[in-house]
């Protein structure tokens, strides 16, 4: 007898419909084909032994299971659940109607005792669910909330293999998980738990992650140990515009790919914040593997890369960055496929000022020599320098100012002006698609949205001259500068937000280093 039954392969963050096709007949042996990985090979034995505890017979007899398309890689324990049902319905153990399999896509991971354990990728198959027609998908309970973000689905959740059987016979009624995911979502859209608040001084410092925030700018903070880099940068996510509907579901759907999303949570309400160590490898960073998975970048896509030590990273993992910072997306090529991943996220990074740290300390004394500055700053090159839109020194506060620096702004207060500010890029660049913030201008688009009073190139010509700045900041400066002005409501340019910009390209001074 033929059977069938269908689940959903996730390829990137996408998923595509598999059907499940078994037929048994006379003889012996299990063949399962259809380009399965060692995961889905193995789910016969947890399959077998499932059935077994909960009552039913392994059939003594052929069963050739199908996972077709053949052509792509099957991954996972997922396809536990519709093997053992579609096993049960072709050997006659369970009655179930051909309509009512047609109409769920069926995914779980088995237990031996028939339990179902929760799986990665569910919002993708969900959606892929609705995309195909299908009228509902039976899932494990834990992956319920996540599927039910897709609206016009009927979501199942369940806890075993027998409440499977119960439902599909008729015997038991489960009601669809139902979630009011855009009251919940918007609800939580403005809890901070890291505040600006909270850190002491800096205010140099907070106005230029402001500005970076308004502008989706990539931002380097250059200080001594124990200056506050860390502190500033765990708090960006705070100030950033808070999601939409739109860019929550995207970045949802990322982390569901890898398992990330909680069982308790709908949609991801807050911007991802990514912190990799500096042993990682390029692979780690930027995703791949023999069966691609998300990197880094694309985990911190619509939020925050942080890098901490930048120069302590290896230069192959950090060139492999270069690509993805202008395009956004990262391509992974294979000889049999090819997966895209969105990467679009706003890179945060810090380090210290030489190998000692302790460089233009206020009160500690730097033992480094020129030649030893200029060779640690230079394991950072200068391409990855040119994606860098800002780059600020920061000064540690001293121990007897701390208790006498005022409060500070709340990052409640700094997301509205961020918030103002991307809403007047966006109508600015909504006649071009995928841009969508001051960082992403192209040279056309700065020589439109861009234009410099006599003062201000004048401003210019005596810094880059004076100040030695290469000539690679020039483009910074502007970009940095526009969105300065959108900061303070400005139709044009001024010469104070140049000079404002300016001060954010330490690294670009030829005095850097120079004791």
């Amino acid at each position: 007898m033929l059977v069938k039954t269908f689940g959903s392969a996730v390829l990137g963050i996408a998923a595509t419909l598999v059907t499940i096709e078994t037929e048994i007949s006379r003889g012996a042996k299990f063949y399962l084909v259809g380009l399965p990985d060692n995961a889905v090979k193995e789910s016969q034995q947890r399959m077998e032994a499932a059935l077994r505890t909960n009552g039913f017979r392994v059939p003594g007899k052929r069963i050739v299971v199908n996972l077709a398309p053949a052509d792509i890689r099957k991954e996972g324990a997922s396809y536990d659940l519709p093997l053992a049902i579609s096993v049960l319905a072709a050997s006659d153990q369970i009655r179930v109607g051909e309509d009512i399999l047609e109409k769920h896509i069926i995914m779980g991971e088995l237990s031996l005792d028939g339990s179902l354990r929760p799986i990665k990728g569910v919002l993708p198959i969900a959606l892929n669910a609705k995309e195909e027609g299908f009228e509902g998908i039976i899932l494990p309970k834990e992956n319920a909330l996540e599927a039910a973000v897709v609206e016009g689905l009927k979501v199942y959740g369940v806890e075993s293999l027998m409440e499977v059987v119960d439902f599909l016979e008729g015997r038991l009624e489960i009601k669809p998980q139902v979630v009011d995911f855009k009251s919940q979502f918007y609800k939580k859209l403005d809890n901070i738990m890291l505040d600006f608040s909270d850190v002491k001084g800096q205010e140099n410092v907070k106005r230029a992650v402001e500005v970076a925030a308004a502008g989706g700018h990539n931002i380097l903070m250059v200080g001594a140990p124990g200056s506050g880099k860390t502190m500033l940068a765990r708090r960006v996510p705070s100030v950033l515009p808070p999601f939409s509907l739109e860019e929550a579901l995207e970045t949802t759907k990322i982390h569901s790919v890898v398992g990330n999303v909680d069982s308790d949570m709908a949609l991801m309400t807050e911007r991802p914040f990514r912190s990799p160590h500096h042993t990682i490898s390029d692979v780690a960073l930027v995703g791949g593997g023999t069966y691609p998975q998300p990197g880094e970048i694309s985990l911190a896509h619509n939020g925050v890369l942080f890098l901490d030590e930048l120069p302590e990273f290896k230069r192959t993992v950090l060139e492999v960055m270069r690509q993805p910072l202008e395009d956004r997306v990262i391509n992974i090529s294979r000889a049999k496929f090819a997966v895209q991943y969105p990467a679009s996220f706003m890179l945060v990074a810090s380090m210290n000022p030489c190998p000692c740290g302790y460089y233009n300390h206020p009160e500690k004394e730097c033992v480094c020599s020129v030649g030893s500055i200029k060779n640690y700053l230079n394991k950072i090159s200068g391409p990855l320098l040119d994606r860098i839109d800002i780059q600020v020194e920061v000064v540690p506060v001293p121990f007897k100012d701390m208790s006498k620096v005022r409060p500070s702004e709340s990052s409640a207060e700094v997301r509205k002006r961020v918030t103002k500010a991307r809403e007047i890029q966006q109508e600015r660049f909504k006649e071009y698609k995928g841009v969508h913030s001051n960082s992403q201008m192209t040279s056309k688009m700065m020589q439109k949205f861009c234009a410099v009073s006599e003062d201000g190139t004048n401003l210019l010509k005596v810094a880059i001259e004076r100040m030695g700045l290469s000539a690679r900041a020039y483009d910074r400066i502007l970009k940095v500068s526009r969105t300065i002005a959108d900061l303070e409501g400005s139709e044009n340019i001024q010469t104070q937000h140049l000079a404002e910009a300016i001060q954010y390209r330490s690294l670009d001074r030829d005095s850097w280093g120079l004791k």
